[in-house]
């Protein structure tokens, strides 16, 4: 019963805290609605895109853009202006550079 009892922990653990984001069509379909900032000093969060799912660990702006809804752990859409947004990243060229400016916001991606 142990054994079961911490696979399912960890599988929820692991699960809950995952960067799988699908991008949605329509704001209606989403999780969450971000904005991509100009400046890296603008972000909330400094996003890196990872190229395999596994990679896409921890709520620290690893993501891994899924194809489908369904395999997301957050569906987001892209909008327009600044004021729509719940939150606002910054897409960095290196995994290094990736985590959070603002850890406030942070509850957005659990």
């Amino acid at each position: 019963m142990k054994k079961f009892t911490l696979f399912f922990l960890l599988i929820f653990f692991n699960k809950s805290y995952s960067q799988k984001v699908f991008s949605t069509d329509y704001a209606s379909q989403s999780d969450i609605k971000v904005y991509v900032v100009d400046y890296e000093s603008q972000a909330d969060l400094k996003v890196f895109k990872v190229d395999y799912q596994s990679q896409a660990k921890g709520n620290d702006g690893l993501w891994y853009f899924v194809n489908y809804s369904s395999q997301s752990d957050k569906k987001i859409y892209f909008v327009d202006y600044s004021s729509q947004g719940d939150l606002k990243i910054y897409f960095v060229k290196y995994k290094s550079q990736a985590g959070w400016k603002n850890k406030s916001k942070k509850f957005l991606l659990y």
